[in-house]
């Protein structure tokens, strides 16, 4: 996998998750979004800065102390060999990586359950979103709807008010289908329902041109490694985020 491949899928990428602002630094963009997802909150480091990698460190470490947020980077590999060199030397510590998937779109089979598509997310699709485990902050709608045309996909097994079993988001640039917060219910699991929000995810997303898929998966989430393999997935190529100093240290 080349780095230019690997540039033009993350910028694609950055499109359908793009925080409440980002501004251009050289090559790099820079994205900030109340703190809620590393996405939304880090630098994209792709191509080359407007200055030297030691001075475009302390630049984004600024950028972000004006906003309240601590300073964060996401490093894409192949192509950031350098820059995750400079930020490793100033003192960034680097997070787990993330392994980019990608295939063909569908269809995908599914499990014969009612799913629901939405342009928005309602409060129980706001419920059922667990990101990294926990519930949402109140800005976290506005991040999620800072992309064109987003769709919000649901899944309910039981009667209002129990909480929906499952729910996905998905946004499609140029031709690519974008999938972000699948989440399923803990009590909900095994039952496939996983596979229905890509199913119903997929059939939209062709049906607005889509042809191919992505999608973002940390390391130690096997399961969701083995459902997306049996989907036919594999890996594009892998990034891993930086994260400052604190501050004070």
């Amino acid at each position: 996998m080349s780095a230019t491949d690997v540039a033009v899928l993350e910028r694609l990428s950055a499109r359908s998750w793009r925080g409440l602002e980002h501004e251009p630094f050289g090559d790099w963009l820079l994205r900030a979004g109340g703190g809620f997802t590393g996405r939304a909150n880090s630098v994209l480091v792709v191509g080359d800065p407007p200055v030297a990698l030691d001075a475009a460190v302390a630049q984004v470490d600024r950028w972000y102390a004006a906003r309240g947020l601590r300073a964060r980077a996401q490093v894409p590999l192949p192509g950031g060999e350098k820059a995750d060199a400079a930020f490793a030397a100033a003192g960034w510590v680097r997070d787990e990586d993330v392994l980019v998937l990608t295939a063909p779109l569908g269809p995908w089979p599914a499990p014969d359950v009612a799913v629901t598509l939405a342009p928005e997310p309602d409060d129980a699709w706001l419920s059922g979103y667990r990101y990294r485990g926990t519930p949402l902050p109140p800005v976290a709608r506005d991040v999620l709807l800072a992309a064109d045309d987003p769709v919000f996909v649901s899944v309910r097994l039981a009667p209002e008010p129990a909480p929906l079993a499952a729910v996905a988001r998905g946004v499609v640039v140029e031709d690519w289908l974008v999938v972000t917060a699948v989440t399923v219910a803990e009590e909900a699991r095994r039952r496939g329902l996983a596979g229905a929000v890509m199913a119903a995810l997929g059939a939209w997303a062709r049906e607005r041109g889509g042809r191919r898929c992505q999608l973002q998966v940390v390391e130690s989430n096997a399961p969701a490694l083995a459902l997306y393999a049996r989907l036919g997935f594999t890996e594009h190529h892998r990034y891993h985020y930086r994260l400052a100093p604190a501050p004070g240290r």
